[in-house]
């Protein structure tokens, strides 16, 4: 199956100012932290950023392709966990189609 049509999985970056860019065999992202991740990927794996509009929110979306299921599940892996989905705003790394429940935040004091 892996050699006849491929597998693919792809990651969403959600939050303000988070960014993805791949030059060179290395996907730059900008997550919110001090420093801009840099992560090498292998030539097994293809990668393609691409920007999605959704309902007016554009964010980036990364597809990764290779013939290897278990390579492109751990570079997946490596990706999200650089910056995984936090529950409360839900922002962060995370597989497309993956379902968040997010917490409700302070209920705040009773008067």
């Amino acid at each position: 199956l892996g050699v006849a049509t491929g597998y693919k999985r792809s990651l969403d970056f959600r939050g303000v100012g988070y960014r993805a860019e791949f030059k060179d065999g290395k996907l730059k992202m900008s997550v919110g932290l001090s420093h801009q991740p840099i992560l090498d990927i292998p030539k097994a794996v293809g990668l393609n950023v691409e920007t999605i509009d959704e309902a007016g929110t554009k964010f980036p979306r990364v597809h990764l392709d290779s013939v290897d299921k278990e390579l492109i599940g751990q570079i997946a892996a490596r990706i999200r966990s650089i910056r995984p989905p936090e529950p409360y705003k839900l922002k962060g790394v995370r597989y497309t189609g993956e379902k968040l429940r997010q917490k409700a935040g302070k209920a705040g004091k009773a008067k």
